[in-house]
C-alpha cells in the first residue's frame, strides 16, 4: 500500500513523492523623504497549507522526483530610505513557485518636497504621506494577484496633516493615513506548516507626522513607525515589510527577509545544496520539514 504522500509516478518504475511548502519573498522597505513614508509591503506568500497569501485557494502541492535538484532562493528583504522610497523586496523561489518581493513605501513629501504612491509588489507598499492640501497618492498594488494585499493611501489635507499609508500584508491591506497618524501595516497570514501555527507576511506601519502617533506593523513581521528615531524593520525571515520613517532625520524600515519551508514524507532524505542555510526537524506523523532561511542553491531527495 502506498504510504499518503508518495505517488507512483510510472516513470521507469521510479516513485514520485509529494512535498507541501512556504514560500515567502522579501518584504519591501520603508520610505521616508523629509517627512512621513509609507509601510513597506510584506513579501509575497504562497503555500500549500492553513492558509494562503491574498485570500485565495491554497496552493497545490509539487510532486517531485528523487535524485533531481530543485532550486531554492531566498529573497532578501528591501532597504528603508531617508531620502525617499523605499526599495522593494526580493523574489523567494521553490522549484516552479515564484513569491514576489514585496512593494517599496512610497516617499513623504513633507512641506517642500514631493509624495510618490506605494510600490506594487506580491503586498502593495503604502503611499507617502502628502505635503500639502489637495490629493493623497495611492497604496501599492497586490501584483501579481494571490500572493498578499494592497497598501494603504496617504492622507488628503493640510500641509501639517500628512499620515502615510500603512504597507499591505499577505493576509489584509494596509490602512489609509489618516490626519497626522500613518495606518497600520496589514496582518500577515498564519500556517502550521512547521508543526505549531506561526504567521508571516505583515505590511509596515505607515510614518506619521511629527504631531501624530506611530503606526503598528501587521502581524507576521511587520515594523512599526516611530517618530523617536529610525522605524523598526520587518522581522527576519517572515517576509514583513520595514515602517514608514517620521521626518528628515529618522529612516524608514528594512524589509525582513524571507524563507522557504518544506514538507515532506519521512522516507525521503534531503540534502540541502551549497549556498543555503537551513535545518530539518525530527520526523514527526510520518513526514519532515525542512527550513531554509538563506542563500540560493539547490536541495534535493534520495
Amino acid at each position: 500500500m502506498i504510504k499518503p504522500g508518495i505517488l507512483a509516478s510510472g516513470i521507469s518504475g521510479n516513485l514520485g513523492f509529494l512535498v507541501d511548502y512556504l514560500v515567502v519573498a522579501g518584504g519591501g522597505g520603508g520610505g521616508d523623504g523629509n517627512s512621513s513614508g509609507g509601510g513597506g509591503g510584506a513579501g509575497g506568500l504562497r503555500c500549500t497549507v492553513t492558509a494562503t497569501g491574498g485570500g485565495g485557494s491554497l496552493e497545490s502541492a509539487l510532486v517531485l522526483s528523487a535524485g533531481v535538484n530543485y532550486t531554492v532562493t531566498i529573497g532578501a528583504g528591501g532597504a528603508g530610505s531617508n531620502t525617499g522610497a523605499g526599495a522593494a523586496g526580493n523574489n523567494s523561489v521553490f522549484s516552479t513557485i515564484t513569491s514576489t518581493g514585496g512593494g517599496f513605501g512610497g516617499a513623504g513629501g513633507g512641506f517642500v518636497g514631493v509624495s510618490t504612491n506605494g510600490g506594487a509588489g506580491g503586498a502593495g507598499g503604502g503611499a507617502g504621506g502628502y505635503g500639502a492640501s489637495g490629493t493623497g497618492f495611492t497604496g501599492g498594488s497586490a501584483t501579481p494577484s494571490g500572493q498578499g494585499f494592497a497598501g494603504g493611501n496617504g492622507q488628503t489635507g493640510p500641509t501639517n496633516y500628512r499620515g502615510a499609508g500603512g504597507g499591505g500584508g499577505a493576509g489584509v491591506a494596509g490602512t489609509a493615513g489618516s490626519g497626522a497618524t500613518g495606518g497600520a501595516g496589514g496582518n500577515g497570514v498564519a500556517t502550521s506548516i512547521s508543526g505549531s501555527s506561526v504567521s508571516y507576511g505583515g505590511g509596515g506601519g505607515g510614518g506619521e507626522n511629527t504631531n501624530g502617533a506611530a503606526a503598528s506593523g501587521g502581524t507576521g513581521g511587520g515594523g512599526n513607525s516611530q517618530g523617536g528615531g529610525p522605524s523598526l524593520s520587518g522581522t527576519v525571515n517572515t517576509g514583513g515589510g520595514g515602517g514608514g520613517g517620521c521626518g528628515s532625520s529618522n529612516s524608514g524600515g528594512a524589509g525582513g527577509s524571507g524563507i522557504v519551508i518544506l514538507k515532506y514524507p519521512d522516507t525521503q532524505t534531503i540534502t540541502i545544496g551549497g549556498g543555503l542555510t537551513g535545518s530539518t526537524g525530527s520526523p514527526s506523523g510520518g513526514y519532515k520539514v525542512t527550513t531554509i532561511t538563506a542563500g540560493t542553491g539547490n536541495v534535493s531527495w534520495a
